[in-house]
């Protein structure tokens, strides 16, 4: 894949994310990954849980798709409680770093009232690129 951050000259370096980026090949369009296991079961119960199991079955879905998270170009997070998002940011970025490594997509973060599974904290919407032809 080819892609690029976009940073233009005297503009902060975000940190953990990216505020956009350039890509070409094939695109990958990842549905809202929530926190439950490949049986639709939620084992996870705190919001870093059902974050990491999120990230696990995005990177179990970009691997069904010939792809890795360092593929990925935009991730859209929409979350149930702002004040547990803060409260739980070192693991979230600790967690972030070991199923995807130091690769910051572009990104957005939404609180939302609701969720459609109740027992959902979180929800991930993600976008990926590779080289060549579906």
């Amino acid at each position: 894949m080819t892609h690029m951050h976009l940073l233009p000259d005297g503009w902060k370096q975000p940190i953990g994310y990216s505020n956009g980026m350039v890509a070409s090949g094939t695109m990958i369009f990842l549905g809202g990954q929530i926190g439950w296991n490949e049986n639709q079961v939620f084992e996870a119960q705190t919001f870093a849980e059902q974050f990491e199991q999120t990230l696990n079955n995005i990177a179990v879905l970009l691997s069904e798709a010939g792809a890795a998270p360092k593929d990925l170009v935009r991730l859209t997070w929409f979350i149930t409680d702002k004040s547990e998002y803060l409260a739980n940011l070192k693991e979230i970025g600790r967690i972030y770093r070991s199923i995807f490594g130091a690769h910051y997509p572009a990104m957005s973060v939404v609180q939302v009232a609701d969720l459609i599974e109740d027992a959902a904290k979180i929800e991930i919407e993600a976008t990926a690129v590779i080289k060549g032809d579906f």
